[in-house]
């Protein structure tokens, strides 16, 4: 069987194998429409483009989206790039960073950069995504999900699953959950744990207590926002599990000026285990979250994904502390 070469692309196309280079590893220089006809040349005779990029991968643009850009206040993201840039110096690929929103020109801007791969963490709008993977560079998602594309995620559900069942299991029956937007699939899966458990205790599910933070306003506020609209029911909760820790903190700080006490009056959890959350007043009952694993398993994905699983889950561990159990 002959190998078709990125010289036999060139001739078929016309242009130099530099050209053809660049086409196919979406760098610079070249006009869409020339792009395009280069890829389809390629796929044609049969060019096998995974081979020139993984032979010669070097750069990788790590993708947040703007809402979660905001290390100083949610560190999420920038755990999960130190993992990223760890696993980057394995490999000998340059990481950058890209942060960026639905009306960006992501596509030129993803160009300036000029990535042999990237990774897209945390939400992104679909058609956001399949922009990118239609560029034609491994690609793969952390802590998101969207049909087949490569993906690693923490185990959200079990996680949602543990902290209630906790909660359920220290005597509380009115538990809250307080979510982020609902177009974030970690938030779901949290929220399928939270209502499996509560099923399972025979506690018939509540909508009163299921409340989303306000789209808008920044996490901290949104939060405590929800917390007010739970504080303010006839039957106010008496334990709150939050989508994440930031909501979790803003949560118990909203209760603790209202003068209620934690965990006596209300128990609070968190998921992700964020610095902070150790550190609070009372320290925080929480989910903890290998942020770190997340970005190494990224780029694994990006480098190898052919050998790998499409999804992948990484296990969660309840850290229980003085926002429960005072």
């Amino acid at each position: 069987m002959t190998v078709v070469t990125i010289r036999d692309v060139a001739e078929a196309a016309g242009v130099s194998i530099s050209t053809v280079s660049r086409a196919l590893k979406n760098q610079r220089g070249l006009s869409d429409d020339t792009r395009r006809m280069i890829r389809k040349i390629a796929s044609d005779v049969g060019y096998n483009a995974g081979r020139l990029r993984s032979a010669k991968a070097k750069r990788l643009v790590f993708m947040v989206h703007r809402q979660h850009s905001h290390f100083s206040v949610n560190p999420f993201f920038s755990d999960v790039l130190h993992g990223v840039e760890e696993a980057c110096r394995e490999f000998g690929i340059v990481p950058t960073l890209l942060t960026c929103g639905p009306t960006d020109p992501i596509r030129e801007q993803l160009r300036l950069h000029e990535p042999d791969m990237i990774l897209a963490a945390g939400f992104f709008e679909t058609e956001v995504l399949d922009m990118v993977a239609g560029l034609d560079l491994p690609f793969a998602l952390i802590d998101f999900s969207l049909r087949d594309m490569l993906a690693v995620n923490p185990d959200n559900a079990t996680g949602g699953f543990l902290a209630t069942r906790h909660l359920l299991d220290i005597g509380r029956r009115r538990i809250a959950y307080i979510a982020g937007s609902l177009a974030h699939v970690s938030i779901l899966e949290r929220a399928h744990g939270y209502r499996r458990a509560m099923f399972e205790a025979g506690i018939l599910a509540d909508p009163e207590l299921e409340v989303v933070a306000p789209l808008g306003l920044p996490h901290d506020r949104g939060a405590s926002a929800a917390m007010q609209q739970l504080l303010r029911l006839r039957k106010p909760p008496d334990a709150v599990f939050a989508c994440n820790d930031m909501a979790a903190l803003a949560a118990l700080d909203t209760c603790l000026a209202a003068g209620l006490r934690v965990p006596e009056d209300v128990a609070i959890v968190g998921f992700d285990d964020v610095q902070t959350a150790a550190s609070a007043k009372p320290p925080l009952t929480t989910v903890r979250v290998d942020r770190q694993a997340l970005g190494r398993m990224g780029v694994e994905l990006a480098m190898q994904g052919s050998s790998l699983p499409r999804l992948n889950t990484l296990p969660v561990e309840l850290i229980v502390r003085q926002s429960t159990v005072g």
